[in-house]
């Protein structure tokens, strides 16, 4: 029988749930209840039922761009994951120099969304950028404005450098908890470095991996900021995500129609979450 006194501990979330409804829940349902409206002003509201939804979903550019964001999340995962393993499993060799390295690392997680893209267009400037001067010299051709393969690959680079920090961080932290006897009695039994990372190290990092996994997709899935500011959406709509339409209903003061693609957006996302949460459970239990 569970202790009622023990239940106290739950008060003590009072104030952060009063804050996540006050920031979060109140905002969502208001948008939830735009999504019916045709809204003109602010006191010119129209209810037009789901006549919204309706319009997005059945629209072909609403599908492209939900295929481009997903396939931008799987390259974004499908690089920045490995790459952070890899970084973290480098560290733990550095010893006493991998804090330095790990600090160099995270550092452009604390650098403004809207400087990023600016760094990396100027980065591949054929005059002014040191990666564009080198291309120049090597005959390579880099033109992000008008080849859409050029801008998919500065935005993931962009989007990598931005958070491979995090992946680092939380591998590296997994990683060096690990304690030094399970590698010793691996070398004792002649372990292969595959199957030390496979059967030692990978389990003890796979919390961690799993909140990267969330968390990269989310912000990846609704990535704005720079495939914006680096080529808005071009060329030809190639780079076109979610998020820019989003926007795009925002700036047209479509607020209604804004309303529900969010709310599409955010359904979308939540069912992916639920998806994750509910398979990380069937595994912990097995």
């Amino acid at each position: 029988m569970v202790n009622p006194v023990s239940n106290r501990a739950w008060w003590l979330l009072t104030p952060a749930l009063g804050l996540m409804g006050f920031v979060a829940v109140i905002p969502l349902l208001a948008v939830f209840n735009y999504s019916f409206h045709d809204i003109f002003t602010v006191n010119e509201a129209y209810w037009i039922g789901p006549e919204w939804y309706a319009e997005i979903t059945r629209n072909p550019t609403f599908w492209a761009s939900l295929g481009r964001s997903a396939l931008f999340s799987a390259i974004a995962l499908g690089i920045q994951v490995p790459l952070g393993i890899w970084l973290a499993l480098l560290l733990l060799k550095m010893q006493r120099f991998a804090v330095p390295v790990l600090m160099l690392v995270a550092m452009p997680l604390v650098v403004p969304w809207n400087m990023i893209a600016g760094m990396w267009i100027q980065l591949v400037h054929p005059e002014n950028g040191i990666a564009g001067q080198v291309m120049t010299a090597l005959g390579i051709a880099f033109d992000y404005k008008f080849t859409a393969l050029h801008t998919w690959v500065l935005i993931v680079l962009a989007d990598t450098w931005h958070w491979i920090g995090l992946v680092v961080i939380l591998a590296y932290a997994g990683l060096s908890a690990i304690p030094h006897a399970y590698h010793q009695a691996a070398a004792i039994d002649g372990a292969s470095r595959m199957a030390v990372f496979r059967y030692i190290e990978l389990p003890r990092i796979t919390g961690a991996l799993s909140i990267v996994l969330l968390l990269r997709f989310i912000d990846s899935f609704m990535i704005y900021t720079e495939a914006f500011s680096i080529n808005a959406g071009g060329p030809n709509n190639a780079t076109t995500f979610l998020s820019l339409e989003l926007a795009a209903d925002i700036g047209s003061y479509t607020y209604g129609r804004a309303a529900a693609r969010a709310m599409l957006d955010v359904l979308i996302v939540l069912t992916v979450a639920w998806a994750f949460v509910r398979i990380r459970s069937s595994e912990a239990r097995r």
